[in-house]
């Protein structure tokens, strides 16, 4: 079997994963700037990472997993540094404290992701909880000469540290690339150059968050926080840093320059912070991000209640999850109404297999000898073929794909009793725990409608029909058949008449 590989944005290949203090991993993710409702973009990053957290937790790792909460100093312009706080133009636009946007949206932040069965990180640090360790970092950094001061706000030299380190090597650009795309922009005057970022900037006296420094009354810059946050929880080398690809520049170029301009001189093993680098791709919406720049974003409550023009109708939570993980996290993911009732779709049936299996464990009637059967082989093979899946680079989409190929098996051990005999007991028990455990502790799918009705409970009634109408048929009574499968497609129930028995699927609504 092979061992977990990882695609390394740092290096563009896949590579073993190697904890550096095996069985300790430190992860590391960029959370949310808490100045607005969470939309699809945000539960991507949230799944993609929860999905690296729950699998390394399954193979048997210890994981500290670092998500931080960012309420100051993100600025209006990403690229340049420049522009208004988000969170103080939207308490400026609300009349609210920006402490108070940051408890609220931190608060929906959270709520949308329990809605969505992620786990919480082990930390959750805020960046204005942690001003003295970023002032501490800035200090430093002026100390080993890659930083300068100018008029009470603190910049990094670009130019000075690609003299010793090569500035760009995550994001593949070089310096001269770089400065091509930079616009020349009101409030960059007083860099030295265009493409130096704020450590920390002077704050104006209508500035509301600011706090004293050596340099005087001013507020962190964006990159900073990140640095001194995983710096102070993980360490200043440690395992995976994750986050959206829109992060890798300048935002992550800027964490790993910071970091070794903090640790310089550097031995080789002390670099760049993190050893693998991750990125999850993009949700777009016709082509283009789904974000709140370019103002194509639906929040997840929106989708959760329906409450939106785009949408033809409500998703519930765990619709969302399967939606999403369908795709492989480096992959872009079209936003689509098709796409999300397929999801729906898709997520009833594996549920529904999922309940079959959970009833067949408790009445499995095999032997206690190796058939080597077809059905055998087949259930043996999946303990193998889903690590090969998770194994390569946590590919969720083929971990679905391999389970909705094991329905087949599961529903002719549940319509056919005396196929059990075709299969040793401690094969099927141990598929049955694997494929459990897939569904629930890898994938993070909660077996609900999300109508507040257990599926387990639905199959349960579904069942007791489906067995009523096979005596009505049995009987020749065909009108009263006829009549229930009626009523239960009214009720959104599909169901369909086969060689093997009747299967049935919840439909959208």
């Amino acid at each position: 079997m092979q061992s977990l590989q990882i695609f390394n944005t740092l290096t563009r290949t896949k590579e073993n994963f190697e904890p550096i203090n095996s069985p300790f991993v430190g992860m590391y993710v960029c959370g949310p700037t808490v100045y607005g409702d969470p939309h699809l973009g945000h539960a991507r990053s949230a799944l993609t990472f929860d999905l690296v957290f729950r699998y390394l937790t399954f193979l048997g790792y210890k994981v500290r997993y670092v998500r931080n909460i960012t309420d100051v100093g993100h600025l209006t312009d990403d690229v340049a540094g420049t522009g208004e706080d988000k969170l103080q133009k939207r308490a400026r636009l609300e009349q609210l404290e920006p402490m108070e946007i940051a408890q609220l949206y931190t608060l929906h932040y959270n709520r949308d992701m329990a809605l969505l069965n992620t786990l919480p990180p082990s930390i959750e640090p805020r960046a204005t909880g942690h001003i003295p360790e970023q002032i501490e970092a800035i200090e430093k950094i002026l100390e080993n000469g890659f930083a300068y001061v100018i008029n009470g706000s603190v910049y990094f030299n670009v130019k000075k540290y690609n003299d010793s380190y090569p500035y760009g090597k995550l994001s593949g650009r070089n310096l001269e690339e770089t400065l091509e795309g930079y616009r020349e922009l009101d409030g960059q005057e007083e860099k030295g150059s265009k493409e130096d970022f704020a450590l920390w900037k002077n704050a104006s006296p209508e500035h509301l968050m600011k706090w004293n420094s050596p340099w005087g009354v001013g507020f962190p810059g964006w990159h900073i926080e990140c640095t001194a946050m995983s710096t102070r929880y993980l360490g200043q080398k440690y395992d995976i840093h994750g986050g959206g690809l829109d992060l890798m520049f300048p935002h992550h170029e800027a964490e790993i320059a910071q970091s070794n301009a903090l640790s310089h001189p550097c031995e080789v093993s002390h670099q760049d912070e993190a050893k693998y680098w991750l990125h999850n791709n993009m949700i777009t919406v016709n082509g283009q991000k789904m974000g709140k720049s370019l103002n194509n974003f639906i929040n997840l409550d929106e989708f959760f209640s329906g409450n939106h023009p785009s949408l033809e109708k409500s998703y519930a939570p765990m619709t969302i999850r399967f939606f999403i993980l369908q795709a492989h996290y480096r992959s872009t993911l079209d936003f689509s109404n098709e796409g999300l009732q397929a999801a729906e779709k898709g997520f009833a049936r594996l549920t529904e297999a999922r309940n079959k299996l959970n009833e067949l464990k408790n009445s499995f009637s095999g032997n206690d000898l190796n058939t080597n059967s077809d059905l055998e082989k087949e259930l043996n093979s999946f303990e193998v073929e889903a690590a090969e899946c998770m194994n390569d680079d946590f590919n969720s989409a083929k971990l679905i794909a391999l389970m909705f190929g094991k329905i087949s098996a599961i529903h002719t051990l549940s319509r056919q009793p005396e196929m059990h005999f075709q299969v040793n007991r401690d094969v099927f028990v141990r598929f049955a725990d694997l494929f459990l455990s897939y569904y629930s502790d890898v994938l993070g799918l909660l077996p609900d409608t999300g109508s507040g009705v257990a599926m387990e409970k639905i199959s349960a009634l579904v069942d007791i029909v489906l067995e009523w109408r096979a005596e009505v048929k049995k009987n020749k009574d065909f009108a009263t058949s006829d009549k229930i499968r009626n009523k239960l497609e009214e009720a959104g129930i599909n169901i369909k008449d086969t060689r093997e028995g009747t299967e049935w699927s919840l439909t959208s609504q």
